[in-house]
């Protein structure tokens, strides 16, 4: 027997710009996003509007033009490329009379559709559920009446109420699940730090060419594609520097503009490894005509997710396509601003690792800290990780250190003592050990 493959969704994209907004690529990262994804995309829309309608974002007029164009085509589903409302997506369906998706439902359709871990698709069914128990008013009329009828009078719940307890009770049971898988993480980061290699990191916007990179540095044969959104799950590999010891090289899922803050959350575990790395390789396509956009909201990103003040060090890829010579690029001051590098061909790569050797050698750092008497397991922890140079204690029972630590440790002792609740870390003064 012959299986048969489904038909295609026909589909009608949806591209608003607002007034006095900026449009980097006039809609073509959401028309991949959408392709993407194996739709049949028949047209491309693009609105102009001062300002969002509350009822269906687009105004009375436009919905009846869209209406009119969408019956036309035979239309099975409408992208709209921004964050809709529920209220706002309800309407647009009722008017269209088709399925109505905006930004966010497609970016989780991707993210389900390249899930391959168990928990990757954990996360994403986490961050689908939060967005549904919202929007259960999608065809769901019969769900408005009371249960009743004979042997199925209920405590007068609605069914409803029902289905927005049934999802609140899958989203607690997955968020259980992913801590579980947290502390599994932080088991083998634990092991990892025990023999302690720096991690670097890679970041950067989807299709940016992380993955690609990563194979090149590791000789190994993590997947790559030139699609967005190509690698959902971290891989660490160990990478020996010249001259110098071995590090540990994490390869990340990329970032988009307005990547929905559910998913940020539900891929928080995995994203750990970026807040536990000592520098960051932000990998930026040099080749995208929205470059600073995507640089832009890479830091959006890093900073939501607390990495902002990890040192980075800025790598733009894909030489071969924009024709500038590969390797280092300086500021004014002298400093090393960049570096250009080609990750299908491998131009470049020499002056990066040069570059990612110099900055990922430890430097000592001296703090000072004030402890609660209620804190002497960090003042423990800091007797055994570093050097204390002084210390003092006052009539209330607080303790006054001066030590010094590598930053690595530091960073890491930190974010630990932050995640157990700690704020005696949260921003103290450091300056460079003498001698």
């Amino acid at each position: 027997m012959v299986a048969v493959a489904a038909p295609q969704e026909r589909i009608l994209l949806v591209h608003v710009v607002l007034h006095g907004e900026a449009d980097p690529d006039n809609g073509a990262e959401f028309f991949h996003l959408a392709t993407d994804s194996g739709a049949d995309v028949l047209e491309s829309l693009s609105v102009q509007r001062d300002r969002p309608d509350p009822a269906t974002f687009l105004g009375h007029g436009k919905v009846v033009e869209l209406a009119e164009r969408v019956s036309e085509l035979s239309v099975d589903l409408v992208l709209f490329d921004r964050v809709l409302s529920p209220v706002q997506e309800r309407n647009l369906e009722r008017a269209l009379q088709c399925r109505v998706v905006d930004r966010v439902g497609l970016i989780l359709d991707i993210f389900a559709r390249r899930a391959r871990t168990h928990e990757g698709k954990l996360q994403v069914e986490l961050a689908q559920l939060t967005r549904l128990r919202t929007r259960l008013i999608r065809g769901w009329t019969h769900l408005e009446r009371q249960r009743g009828g004979i042997g199925l009078r209920g405590p007068g719940e609605t069914q409803l109420e029902t289905d927005r307890r049934l999802i609140g009770e899958r989203i607690r049971s997955l968020r259980g699940r992913l801590v579980k898988v947290a502390a599994h993480r932080a088991t083998q980061r634990r092991a990892r730090q025990r023999a302690p290699l720096p991690t670097v990191a890679l970041v950067g916007y989807t299709n940016a060419g992380k993955s690609s990179l990563f194979n090149t540095l590791t000789e190994s044969s993590s997947y790559a594609a030139d699609r967005l959104f190509a690698t959902l799950d971290p891989a660490i590999r160990r990478l020996q520097l010249a001259g110098h010891d071995a590090i540990l090289l994490a390869d990340t899922v990329g970032f988009l503009r307005d990547l929905p803050t559910d998913l940020i959350a539900a891929f928080r575990a995995t994203l750990e490894e970026v807040n536990q790395a000592q520098l960051l390789l932000h990998m930026v396509d040099g080749s995208a005509p929205d470059r600073d956009a995507q640089i832009a909201a890479v830091d959006a990103v890093l900073k939501e997710i607390g990495a902002d003040e990890i040192p980075r060090l800025l790598v733009l890829n894909k030489v071969d396509l924009t024709g500038d010579a590969p390797g280092n690029v300086y500021e004014g001051s002298g400093s090393l601003a960049a570096v250009r590098v080609s990750a299908h061909s491998g131009a470049g790569i020499p002056e990066l690792l040069q570059a990612m050797t110099q900055r990922v050698g430890r430097s000592m750092l001296r703090a000072e800290l004030t402890l609660t008497p209620e804190e002497g397991a960090l003042r423990a922890c800091l007797h055994r990780m570093a050097s204390v140079v002084e210390e003092s204690f006052d009539a209330q029972g607080m303790t006054h250190l001066i030590f010094d630590i590598d930053d690595l440790t530091w960073r890491r002792l930190r974010a630990q003592m932050r995640n157990s609740g700690c704020q005696a870390m949260d921003t103290p003064p450091t300056i460079p050990a003498d001698g």
